[in-house]
């Protein structure tokens, strides 16, 4: 028998919230419980989910686009905090303040995500614990990308951030041979996540491939020697 409307974005929040980390090996009711009260919201290329100090409705899961969340310093400066993609969740923090949202939320793409509502998740939260551990365990998640962060900003070359980024992205023990990064985001947000601007990334690339470090082609990134870029990586940290 086909299924109704309803029935059939019912199943589809469903299986988005079964992907999702928060939610891996939740029982079924509990996955059904959460989709009746989770609100899909489309948004344009752009488009604000949210701005800094918005009042909190919930937290959010991307089923589809992606979510540029950042700050604005009162110079207009702008700092990617994440680049949130399909079935990752964030602003969970949120559920446990009344101070609002604590940054921007903008779409990168056109998008569709899901709002978890503040006071329905809350009471779900009163009559299942173990989804509380799981909220801990995701806010948790959070705070390390932050600190990963600030670790990365507080190395002031540009050059030295770069090799940081492309080094934490190849597999351990480093290769002899190249390794491929894939951008999954745009060079522009790249550059706002390390705190830079298109242009400063673009010559630190060109200067690399200058050093037959790297290779650049569309969304992609070789590294062709990535012991020498760990070695220049080394050598930038031992000066700063």
């Amino acid at each position: 028998m086909p299924l109704k409307g309803g029935e059939f974005k019912q199943l589809v929040i469903e299986n988005t919230l079964r992907s999702c980390q928060l939610f891996l090996g939740l029982p079924a009711a509990d996955i059904s419980a959460i989709a009746a009260c989770a609100v899909p919201k489309q948004l344009a290329k752009r488009d604000y989910l949210f701005r800094e100090g918005d009042p909190s409705e919930g937290f959010y899961i991307v089923q589809r686009g992606g979510i540029n969340v950042h700050r604005v310093s009162a110079a207009g400066k702008e700092q990617v905090i994440h680049l949130f993609q399909p079935v990752e969740s964030f602003a969970e923090a949120s559920l446990a303040t009344d101070s609002g949202y604590p940054a921007d939320a903008r779409a990168t793409m056109e998008s569709t995500v899901l709002l978890i509502p503040k006071r329905d998740f809350i009471d779900l939260l009163r009559s299942r614990p173990e989804l509380a551990l799981r909220m801990l365990g995701s806010v948790s998640q959070h705070l390390r990308v932050l600190v990963a962060l600030l670790d990365d900003l507080t190395l002031k070359d540009m050059e030295t951030r770069l090799a940081n980024w492309l080094l934490k992205r190849c597999p351990r023990p480093l290769p002899n041979e190249s390794v491929i990064v894939q951008l999954d985001r745009t060079k522009r947000v790249l550059a706002a996540e390390m705190g830079t601007t298109s242009e400063t990334l673009s010559r630190t690339l060109a200067k690399f491939r200058e050093q037959k470090l790297v290779q650049v082609k569309d969304n992609a990134i070789t590294l062709i020697r990535p012991r020498a870029l760990q070695q220049l990586l080394q050598k930038n940290l031992g000066e700063l």
